[in-house]
């Protein structure tokens, strides 16, 4: 697939505000400054359209970007707030938990997440409590190992192998990624159409059911 059209649409502070729509969604999660927007940016082509900071802890909200509008392609992406950034209070710590939980715990149309990690380092404690919470309720998803420029590209492969024995999936379930070396945005998108076909199918799945019912 390709993304030929990406939109900002909002940002939501609370569950209450998320967005309510049919449209399907992929999120994307991670700890603070793991590199959520560049990946984001790297993925629709366009360097300005989520915020980047060198500051961790800058997404607050759950903002909403709009994929190949009015295509079958369609979607929403969800950039969901960065965990693990330890220089705010706990009552703000307990708000990004509860908005996060309750969005992946409640989004019906959730379809796929994607889960960044730094490829530099083994998976933090949180990356490992949100890997358990993405395992544990069946929520598909794929490991983004981001920052693959920052080391040589012989130590991709170890590192990402490194990875997988750690949280003890596949290594089919992992793609490096690097905005600089054009590196795994195929894949990204690869199985993104995988997503969106199966979601589909499912659709046309239900219509047929629907209609033997009638009959």
């Amino acid at each position: 697939m390709r993304i030929v059209k990406s939109s900002y649409v909002m940002g939501a502070a609370s569950y209450s505000q998320c967005v309510v729509s049919d449209i399907p969604q992929i999120a994307v999660a991670g700890k603070s400054n793991v590199g959520k927007s560049s990946f984001i940016n790297f993925l629709v082509n366009d360097s300005k359209l989520a915020r980047t900071s060198k500051l961790p802890g800058r997404t607050r909200l759950i903002n909403y970007f709009l994929i190949n509008q009015d295509s079958q392609d369609e979607f929403l992406l969800a950039d969901l707030p960065g965990y693990g950034f330890a220089k705010v209070s706990d009552a703000e710590k307990l708000k990004w938990s509860d908005l996060l939980e309750k969005y992946l715990a409640k989004e019906t149309m959730l379809k796929h997440v994607f889960f960044l990690v730094d490829i530099r380092h083994d998976p933090t404690k949180d990356d490992v409590t949100m890997y358990n919470y993405l395992f544990k309720n069946h929520l598909p998803f794929t490991i983004v190992a981001t920052k693959a420029d920052k080391i040589g590209k012989s130590q991709v492969r170890n590192r990402l192998r490194a990875i997988a024995s750690f949280l003890h999936v596949g290594e089919s379930n992992l793609v490096a990624i690097s905005s600089l070396q054009k590196m795994g945005k195929d894949a990204i998108l690869d199985r993104i159409d995988k997503v969106l076909q199966a979601h589909r199918d499912s659709l046309v799945q239900v219509e047929e059911e629907q209609e033997d019912v009638e009959e």
